[in-house]
């Protein structure tokens, strides 16, 4: 199964990098690799994605509940960050930053009551293997891109030759590179928590078997 599951990423991170460069074969030279692109369009379905499955997780891990839940409200957040165009287009500028701020503020609320639990759940999580594959992907999002796509560094680079569209390429690919890591951390800690789900019930039936052994011995 694990061969499987790492056919699949694989793939998954090609397919990732063909839709990249979709564009550039498309439309050529007049390619922008703007808001309304492929790029753009599938970070949008990468971050909701992630939140999703982060949610899916709380609800079924009682031991990962905070820390899936904070992990969500990230995503979601970014989420809406990266459709700031479309909220300032149909509903105000700068609405992004009211519904980032309902997103923290909800969640704060939900778990003022859970720090402790909160703080043991994000220490569960960095135990799995789903901690190291969001920390990449965070930082390769955050700072990483951030600091590859900065204008001053492709002005030095390329001088009089500058092409804004190169430098969107290279920072937007950049940043759905870390999406794509984060939403394989989502279905890594899925998977795990479908694997901890499976093997309790199993660990009850036998327990459940045990006990009605033990009642009819007596």
């Amino acid at each position: 199964m694990f061969f499987l599951r790492g056919f699949i990423y694989l793939f998954a991170l090609v397919g990732v990098a063909h839709c990249i460069s979709l564009e550039a074969y498309q439309l050529g030279t007049a390619a922008e690799y703007n808001e309304s692109s492929l790029v753009e369009r599938m970070q949008d379905l990468f971050t909701f994605s992630s939140a999703l499955t982060f949610l899916v997780c709380a609800y079924f891990s009682k031991p990962l509940r905070q820390a899936c839940i904070l992990l969500s409200a990230l995503m979601f957040m970014m989420f809406v960050r990266e459709s700031d165009s479309f909220l300032d287009l149909y509903v105000f500028d700068g609405a992004w930053q009211l519904f980032v701020g309902g997103i923290l503020a909800m969640t704060l609320y939900y778990l003022r009551h859970q720090v402790k639990e909160s703080y043991y759940s994000l220490k569960h999580f960095s135990e799995t293997s789903s901690f190291g594959f969001v920390v990449s992907g965070l930082v390769i999002i955050l700072a990483f891109s951030r600091m590859f796509g900065r204008t001053s560094f492709w002005h030095s680079l390329m001088g009089d030759a500058y092409v804004r569209s190169v430098k969107n390429v290279v920072e937007e690919g950049t940043e759905l590179l870390g999406y794509a890591i984060v939403m394989i951390a989502a279905t890594e800690l899925l998977y795990f928590v479908c694997a901890a789900v499976k093997q309790n019930k199993a660990a009850s039936r036998v327990t459940s078997d045990n006990y009605a052994k033990s009642k009819l011995a007596h």
